[in-house]
């Protein structure tokens, strides 16, 4: 079957998603574990998808990309990635996936081999997305992936396996990764929730940059509605599988219509007004007495 394409789609939207349904398998009988939600996603644009965990929000992304387990499957709705139906045949999913869209994955540590090297890694996603053929041509592909995500020494650290990496550097490494087939459309699922709040910044604000540079779509999974209203164009907030909010990041930090939204934003830790009372020295007397025994 031809996958079909609508060659009358705006150019600019790299992903259109309506009442997408999917549903899980469990010994207890199906559950609809996403129920009808739609969203779209333009060139340049981040569209975060919000919620608890088991709320939804990766089962959703995985639908969109075709990598649902065997226990979940789309039962109904439409995708359209740059145009092209990819729910039209099993085979269509393959034109555009590491293509047109990539994928970064939760973990770093478990998306990687722990067997192979960076340079294998990185080189086998080169070679699979025809962006250079030849030892040295993909290593000089590589090394060039490794300068734009901001990693020192790219050369010796493809020599390096994973262990050898901090999360922040292997987390860069899938950005390179997914960068390699050069995608108008990222998918990230939760990139920064295995990281510490330092070095979540950093890698927001690599994605951030890269996007500006290069005019990528951005669909981001995450739990942390601080990471969200940092980096989002528009929020969905989503519970038990539907969205029960959406809107501009502006009118969802600001104006949550919905106490779920309101209690996910209540999560978000914050700094306390600053405390000028000078600290004391404690004295001998404000020691609790040791017991004698």
């Amino acid at each position: 079957m031809t996958p079909v394409t609508d060659d009358t789609a705006d150019p600019d939207l790299l992903l259109e998603v309506r009442d997408l349904q999917i549903e899980l398998m469990t010994t207890n009988g199906i559950v609809r574990a996403v129920d009808g939600v739609s969203f779209h996603i333009a060139r340049g644009e981040t569209v975060t998808i919000i919620g608890e965990s088991g709320s939804g929000k990766s089962t959703t992304a995985m639908g969109v990309l075709q990598l649902l387990p065997a226990d979940l499957a789309v039962v109904s709705g439409h995708v359209r990635i740059t145009g092209l139906d990819v729910l039209a045949s099993a085979s269509a999913v393959r034109k555009v996936r590491g293509r047109a869209v990539a994928l970064i994955p939760q973990d770093p540590m478990t998306a990687l081999s722990p067997v192979r090297s960076i340079g294998s890694q990185l080189g086998e996603a080169i070679r699979i997305a025809g962006a250079a053929s030849g030892r040295a041509a993909v290593t000089a592909r590589a090394v060039r992936l490794l300068e734009q995500v901001h990693i020192p020494d790219p050369s010796a650290q493809l020599r390096k396996f994973p262990h050898q990496l901090s999360g922040g550097m292997l987390q860069r490494v899938l950005i390179a990764i997914a960068l390699a087939c050069e995608p108008q459309l990222i998918v990230a699922d939760e990139p920064t929730s295995a990281l510490d709040v330092t070095v979540q910044a950093g890698i927001l604000d690599l994605l951030l940059e890269l996007q500006e540079q290069r005019g990528i779509g951005l669909l981001m999974i995450t739990h942390d509605l601080g990471v969200a209203r940092l980096v989002s164009d528009r929020i969905h907030v989503m519970k038990a599988g539907v969205f029960v909010e959406s809107g501009d990041v502006r009118q969802i930090v600001e104006h949550p219509a919905e106490p779920y939204t309101r209690g996910l934003l209540a999560a978000v830790p914050t700094l306390g007004a600053w405390d000028e009372t000078p600290a004391t020295t404690a004295t001998s007397t404000d020691r609790p007495e040791a017991t004698r025994v």
